[in-house]
């Protein structure tokens, strides 16, 4: 009995970690969840007396099962209705920055889009190396490569992400005005003030998953960004509840309509704290887990170490 509460302790440490880990390899909370749970049964029905390190056993198989997933999901996304974002989550945000990649940043919608682009293996083993400093003998290990060939997927990988600039924390006050901007925007149809912290490449755009109506096109620029925003934002969700709260390691909204989440907006900035990309989720599967104790809300902070 004693052993088994130990086994059991033994998980729920590295648990935390495990969930962190699958969600930005998944990008889906439900995902990530169903991964670690069937990371659970395996070592719940493993000879755990020959397990000399329980967290490096847990990582492989955990990270093992979300490259699976990762695939199956990928070929499933071939028929998603519309632009496909990551699931949203209640993260906190990081107010100072840190020197290695925050772990707030490794959350933040812009920089799970930009992993989308690598391979599985790729964005796991970048993940693990930049993330959650994992050696690369133990990556290689992981993903039963040659260390050579783990060095070579970070490499790639890194260089990939770095072209995209998306490696910094924007100030939480910058966040904070823009947010207040928008949300005036959308309640009074007048866009002046938001205009001015917008980026001339602006982009907006929608995942309905086509289960509720939504944009099926990314607008571009201003001009159709901000007319979208003083017409049809200012139309559609004049009687909905907002929530300001942090999502994904920024400062984000949750709207709410008969108690249920209606939407969930979050932004990108560049270098100089101008937004240039607005991300609406609506499809309601990707937005039950912000209701109540947040599904993963509170949980989104503590999961990222």
């Amino acid at each position: 009995m004693a052993q088994e509460k130990d086994d059991v302790s033994a998980f729920e440490a590295t648990r935390p970690m495990l969930l962190g880990l699958a969600y930005r390899i998944l990008g889906s909370r439900a995902e990530a969840e169903d991964a670690v749970q069937d990371t659970y049964l395996k070592w719940q029905s493993a000879d755990r007396s020959t397990i000399e390190n329980p967290a490096s056993w847990l990582t492989t198989l955990c990270t093992r099962r979300c490259i699976d997933l990762l695939r199956a999901a990928r070929n499933a996304r071939v028929d998603y209705v519309g632009a496909w974002l990551p699931e949203p989550i209640h993260a906190p945000t990081e107010v100072e920055p840190s020197e290695r990649l925050s772990l707030a940043a490794s959350l933040q919608t812009a920089f799970l889009l930009v992993l989308e682009r690598l391979t599985p293996k790729e964005r796991a083993a970048y993940l693990l190396h930049e993330v959650f400093d994992v050696s690369y003998p133990e990556i290689a290990a992981t993903l039963g490569i040659q260390e050579t060939t783990c060095r070579k997927l970070v490499s790639r990988a890194r260089a990939n992400v770095g072209q995209s600039k998306v490696r910094y924390t924007t100030p939480l006050h910058r966040q904070e005005q823009l947010l207040a901007a928008f949300q005036t925007a959308v309640a009074s149809g007048g866009t002046e003030h938001l205009s001015a912290l917008l980026s001339d490449e602006i982009e907006l755009c929608a995942d309905g998953g086509g289960k509720v109506s939504s944009l099926l096109e990314v607008l571009q620029g201003k001009a159709e960004v901000l007319d979208f925003i003083g017409r049809a934002l200012h139309a559609y969700w004049g009687d909905y509840a907002w929530e300001a709260t942090d999502i994904n390691g920024g400062r984000g909204v949750v709207l709410w309509k008969d108690g249920s989440a209606a939407a969930c907006v979050s932004f990108a900035y560049d270098e100089d704290g101008a937004a240039t990309n607005i991300y609406i989720v609506r499809n309601p599967d990707k937005l039950a887990r912000l209701g109540g104790d947040g599904g993963g809300g509170q949980g989104g902070g503590r999961e990222a170490r």
